[in-house]
């Protein structure tokens, strides 16, 4: 039985840096609303940058897990 390590470890690293990646997006989100919640607080008001932070980053950790799903479910193919 033949391994091939080299391929095994490019897995392993993009599934590292990818893990990470959704983490940090998630973080930011989850810091966008936390600032909107602060303004709200505050003033009264809505931030509504962070609120568009939020989505926007939450909308991107949906996309990563929507394609994960498509490329180990054989019949979405």
């Amino acid at each position: 039985m033949h391994l091939d390590w080299t391929a095994l470890g490019q897995v392993t690293a993009v599934s590292i840096g990818v893990t990470v990646a959704v983490v940090v997006v998630f973080t930011l989100g989850v810091l966008g609303l936390a600032q909107a919640e602060h303004a709200r607080e505050r003033d009264g008001g809505t931030h509504a940058l962070g609120l568009a932070q939020a989505g926007l980053c939450f909308l991107a950790c949906a996309a990563v897990v929507a394609y994960g799903i498509y490329l180990i479910v054989p019949q979405f193919h």
